[in-house]
């Protein structure tokens, strides 16, 4: 396979360069002048758009007065994981869509300046925070994801013994495992795992709650417990073939190419991405930096109705990914050795709106189709965590864990839930700088329960 490559002009190297962070970030002038290009606004909406509510005018005239670390204080401060935020953040919809430069010349580039300051901490091995002074109690969190690591790094400055369960090799979930590395390089979510760690947190990875570990286990030795599991793998289509050879969870193809050598098992192949989120659009790019001929995204509603984020169909494009709307798969076919070979499609219309609020896609008789395909990625939504939900006991509506919104109490009272878990059914937008802020209210929640227990005893 390796020598056909070679002689196709492609080899390993390449394609494992081809996973290199894309966007090198702004030079030392670019930010110099960036930064004194911001209005410092006294009643920033920048601020107000932010999730975690990161002080930005402060940060960004911290950097021009050159005080890097104290920018990088200030916004690692309000966002426990705000280096890989300046990556991944929908920047455009959210604090630079509130600049108000939007209505003379262009936005602040927010995400490019707090990225700016995040990586000369890290450059300059800056550990920002310290944990506060014991107050005897302790908190096992279940995940080790972005809500999760904000949990555990609010709480530790509260003075909390702080416990992570973590059913990976390493901790940071989505950012290490699940965002592309040439939007996200590894390096980024493993440093902000630290600056937790360097806070006495202890992260016990390789361990599943509920298999390594009881959930009576966690209630008897811990005082509260944090619910941060997030989602599961991709689901199945529901289709004939899926069992084939080439058939892959989008989540776990992500993955391999974050946690290990990149391969050449796509080069020169017909590529098919079902579905049309974001971890569709990492799923095809990734294939086309794996050397695939073609990849194509196919959906069955429309471009309005796709749930990626605008920067990221951009993206996709920039990468010649093709878009297929109004299309179902349904039936994977392959050869006699069990190897994808073609995609059955049917084009589909729309209909009335149905519960979700979005018009319902419905199959035109007789517009069946095939087209040749040597790999078929599903990226169709996750599957929820159901059975350690009920494990714990505790209120849900098909996998999404009720909670008190101001608290995030969920019907066990000592058990508090984060992220993933909590998204869906309307209820909010999984980001992850929305699973950050959560981490942190949950924490303070607990800090004040606590407090207030010692103010009454």
């Amino acid at each position: 396979m390796i020598v056909s490559l070679i002689s196709k002009g492609i080899s390993l190297e390449n394609l494992a360069g081809n996973f290199a962070e894309t966007h090198p970030g702004l030079t030392n002038q670019e930010v110099a002048e960036e930064a004194n290009r911001c209005l410092y606004c006294y009643d920033a909406p920048c601020i107000t758009a932010c999730p975690t509510d990161i002080d930005i005018p402060k940060f960004i005239k911290k950097i021009a007065s050159g005080n890097l670390k104290g920018s990088a204080t200030t916004i690692m401060d309000a966002n426990p994981v705000g280096a890989s935020c300046a990556r991944v953040c929908p920047t455009e919809e959210l604090c630079e869509g509130a600049c108000v430069l939007n209505h003379s010349t262009k936005p602040i580039m927010i995400g490019d300046l707090q990225r700016y300051a995040t990586d000369w901490a890290m450059k300059n091995e800056q550990l920002l925070f310290k944990a506060g002074e014991k107050n005897g109690k302790s908190v096992a969190i279940v995940g080790g994801g972005p809500a999760g690591l904000s949990a555990a790094r609010e709480l530790a400055r509260f003075g909390f013994d702080v416990t992570i369960y973590e059913a990976e090799k390493k901790a940071g979930g989505l950012n290490t495992y699940g965002i592309v590395s040439f939007r996200l390089p590894q390096n980024i979510s493993l440093w902000e795992v630290e600056q937790v760690e360097k806070l006495g947190v202890e992260i016990k990875t390789n361990t599943k709650v509920g298999e390594d570990i009881s959930q009576d286990e966690l209630s008897k030795n811990f005082d509260f417990i944090v619910f941060a599991i997030g989602m599961g793998s991709v689901p199945n289509v529901g289709i004939e073939g899926e069992e084939l050879i080439g058939v892959h969870d989008a989540i776990e193809f992500v993955k391999s190419t974050k946690s290990g050598e990149i391969t050449d098992e796509l080069a020169g192949k017909k590529v098919v991405v079902i579905g049309a989120g974001n971890t569709a659009i990492d799923g095809a790019t990734c294939s086309i930096r794996k050397g695939a001929e073609s990849v194509k995204i196919v959906y069955r509603r429309t471009e309005n109705e796709m749930t990626a984020y605008d920067f990221e169909y951009e993206f996709a494009k920039q990468e010649r990914v093709e878009f297929n709307w109004l299309t179902q798969p349904i039936k994977i076919i392959g050869d006699k050795h069990g190897m994808v070979t073609h995609l059955q499609c049917v084009r589909m219309e729309l209909a009335e709106e149905s519960e979700d609020g979005r018009r319902k896609p419905v199959p035109i008789e007789g517009s069946e189709f095939t087209m040749e395909v040597d790999a078929v990625i599903k990226a169709i939504g996750q599957t929820r965590y159901v059975d350690i939900i009920e494990k714990f006991r505790l209120e849900h509506d098909g996998g999404v864990v009720k909670i008190d919104p101001e608290t995030r109490q969920t019907s066990n009272p000592n058990v508090f839930a984060i992220g993933d878990v909590t998204f869906g059914n309307g209820q909010g937008e999984a980001m992850v700088v929305t699973a950050a802020q959560q981490g942190k209210e949950a924490a303070f929640a607990i800090h004040q329960l606590v407090s207030k227990t010692a103010a009454t005893a």
